[in-house]
């Protein structure tokens, strides 16, 4: 039999994985292994699918905020989903060419599903969204 506890920190565990090594480390060799080829990511600018679209997530924060970092300030698990409350970090270049001074915080909201060990789906709130976007 199946502990569901087992299955909810296996999930948290691949979810925590891609803030930390994927957006944190700009590590994008572990996509294949967190993420499902039939992931769809539901993103306030639009579909990202796959490992690639979630690679183009990350690269284009990565490219706003080169120093990006991430905290995970709430993370829980039910079933096959994950919720979490995050905050990324970093100080931009520039923000639509302009440039900026002191950091910037973006805070953000998303609710993961998996299946398997991958992520198969997520849809992800950040405010402010990123000038330039």
């Amino acid at each position: 039999m199946v502990d569901h506890r087992d299955v909810e920190r296996c999930n948290m565990a691949v979810v925590c994985r891609l803030l930390e090594e994927g957006y944190g480390q700009g590590n994008m060799s572990v996509l294949p292994h967190l993420v499902s080829p039939d992931y769809v990511g539901r993103l306030g600018i639009g579909d990202h699918y796959g490992p690639e679209g979630m690679r183009i997530d990350i690269a284009a924060y990565r490219a706003l905020l080169p120093d990006l970092s991430v905290t995970i300030d709430d993370l829980f698990a039910s079933g096959d989903t994950v919720a979490r409350r995050f905050t990324l970090r970093g100080n931009p270049r520039s923000v639509a060419g302009q440039p900026v001074n002191g950091p910037v915080e973006l805070h953000g909201v998303a609710i993961d599903r998996l299946a398997g060990g991958l992520l198969v789906e997520s849809w992800v709130v950040i405010a402010p969204l990123p000038l330039g976007s």
